[in-house]
């Protein structure tokens, strides 16, 4: 299949958090190079990928809820004498 970009060609991008990376085709340029498997490849490092970023990866922290009621209880729990 012919593309009408000349530049398009197989690219790494590499995340720089966990050494991890996946070759992907596009047109950027960059004058980094990495080998894989006795092959040249230009680089393209990345801070944020689906390696590393919370979303994709599934470490996304919940907080806990709680009401207005509940942390009034909690904050002035102490301070508070009920007969």
């Amino acid at each position: 299949m012919k593309h009408i970009n000349k530049n398009y060609k197989i690219i790494v991008f590499k995340d720089i958090i966990n050494n991890k990376y996946f070759l992907c085709k596009s047109t950027l340029k960059t004058k980094l190079k990495i080998k894989i498997k006795n092959k040249y490849y230009p680089l393209y490092k990345m801070e944020i990928s689906k390696y590393s970023h919370p979303f994709y990866t599934g470490n996304i922290k919940q907080k806990k809820n709680t009401g207005r009621i509940e942390k009034f209880n909690i904050k002035y729990k102490n301070n508070i004498n009920f007969k």
